[in-house]
């Protein structure tokens, strides 16, 4: 994210039904970089503010006041785009109480990745003391500093860096495989070696390499993607990713792809300016122009499948920082559709959803937060989203001795459906073969197999994606 003077613009939006509501009138924080629910069952939301402090309070219109949840701004380096940015609570959080942050310190200035625990006495209060540091990376400048932790649906911890800053990536991070700037990183935090903090999983694409790749790394080439978000129903990663000059984009991240920062800049060289090379490289679904009908500094948001605004089902909503417009992406019949939902006075940096799929954002001038409504949805049954390239998490999982595994294609493509099992050796081909666009499942049978965690990954002519599976015996 970066900072650069707010134009005030008036609200409009293109559907009548759609609105925007301050959602805890009684509530306001200061420099919000995130909203997230802890997804254990309560109704309750989680507010970071970038000096250092994480705030929890019962998702309820007219409560009054927050808890401090967490209090660390006695360690961490606030100012500009440094401060407190990330947090993601364990998929098993309900269980463990494990939470993890990413936030920046001085002497020397690095973001710190740490692990902490919610204390066994008091759900509204971690406990400080019990922090483990997973990971810490050295920051050049003080801008550009990602920020965005979350889960995968893989159950891996995802991070994203920025190029570490200044302008134009002057020391070339964004193509620089042997640091961890300028990238996406997905890390293990359950299945720990002996002596390390974490593990990499075993589909990292430069896992076991000699030329000195980072092996955390799982896509590269982002200049500072400050906002993403996993799809709930198709598993997609949506990111944001800050422009510099000219263009801000939102990319499909996949495993082992080169975004193409600071070779390009959206869909346009930036280094050489004409007539740069972009063999190998992964162009963003879309982008817009520094304008007031674009932006200046993109905000990325979530695909939405709540409740109370039918108009969005199934649409990436994101916004800019500087022009306070908000827009909803989505597919139609495999082309990018973006349409303008708002255009607010508001300094849009973080968008949230709560257990329900609510849609919120916070606007960073004023500490407040706001609720995306519009019409009620009333339909039955479940969400169909548009068809993409996509692979879908087995069923049933665990299993014995059978599990079923589907995906889709947007289009025809080549398609390859491989098993692994622990130590990466594979161990069945389920499809290879040219396929016309559509859904297709494919069962596979463990019965000759141990129990254990096995891997299952789709290769395409587009895209690669990978999940995990647990034969239980």
């Amino acid at each position: 994210m970066k900072y650069v003077p707010i134009f005030l613009l008036l609200t409009v939006t293109l559907s009548a039904q759609l609105k925007i509501e301050e959602a805890f009138p009684n509530l306001s924080f200061d420099h919000i970089t995130e909203i997230k629910h802890p997804g254990d069952g309560t109704n309750r939301l989680f507010v970071i503010s970038q000096p250092g402090k994480i705030f929890v309070f019962e998702n309820d219109k007219n409560v009054e006041e927050a808890d401090v949840f967490l209090d660390i701004s006695s360690k961490v380096l606030f100012g500009g785009e440094q401060g407190l940015l990330g947090l993601a609570f364990h998929p098993d959080y309900e269980e463990n109480g494990l939470f993890f942050i990413n936030y920046t310190r001085n002497n020397p200035r690095r973001t710190v990745i740490s692990k902490l625990k919610v204390s066994a006495n008091d759900p509204n209060v971690a406990v400080p003391e019990s922090e483990v540091i997973l990971m810490e990376v050295e920051q050049p400048y003080s801008n550009h500093n990602g920020g965005v932790i979350d889960f995968g649906p893989d159950g891996y911890l995802y991070i994203s860096f920025g190029d570490g800053g200044s302008g134009g990536d002057p020391l070339n991070h964004g193509q620089n495989r042997s640091t961890l700037l300028g990238s996406m990183v997905r890390i293990d935090v359950d299945n720990v070696p002996p002596g390390s903090n974490y593990g990499i999983p075993d589909d990292n694409p430069f896992v076991g390499n000699s030329s000195g790749y980072k092996e955390e790394i799982y896509a590269y080439g982002l200049r500072n993607v400050w906002k993403f978000s996993f799809d709930a129903q198709t598993g997609l990663l949506y990111a944001a990713d800050v422009g510099q000059n000219a263009w801000e984009e939102i990319s499909i991240i996949n495993n082992g792809k080169n975004y193409g920062w600071r070779i390009m800049e959206g869909t346009h060289c930036f280094n050489p300016q004409i007539g740069c090379d972009q063999t190998g490289l992964e162009l963003p679904i879309h982008e817009y122009d520094h304008s007031d009908e674009g932006g200046y500094s993109i905000t990325g948001g979530y695909v939405y499948y709540g409740s109370d605004a039918d108009e969005l089902t199934g649409k990436y909503v994101y916004g800019d920082f500087v022009t306070g417009n908000i827009w909803a992406l989505f597919y139609n019949d495999g082309e990018v559709v973006n349409e303008r939902i708002f255009n607010t006075n508001y300094s849009i940096s973080t968008f949230g959803v709560d257990l329900a799929g609510s849609l919120y954002f916070a606007s960073y001038s004023n500490g407040r937060i706001y609720k995306i409504t519009g019409t009620p949805v009333t339909r039955t049954g479940s969400i169909t989203p548009p068809l993409e390239f996509q692979l879908n998490q087995n069923y049933p999982n665990p299993f014995n001795p059978t599990t079923t595994i589907s995906f889709s294609l947007a289009k025809k493509s080549h398609a390859k459906l491989e098993v692994f099992d622990s130590t990466g050796s594979k161990i069945s081909t389920l499809v290879n073969s040219e396929l016309p666009g559509g859904s297709f499942d494919f069962t596979w049978n463990g019965e000759n197999y141990s129990s254990g965690v096995y891997m299952y990954r789709l290769l395409t002519d587009y895209h690669n994606f990978s999940k995990k599976m647990v034969l239980i015996k």
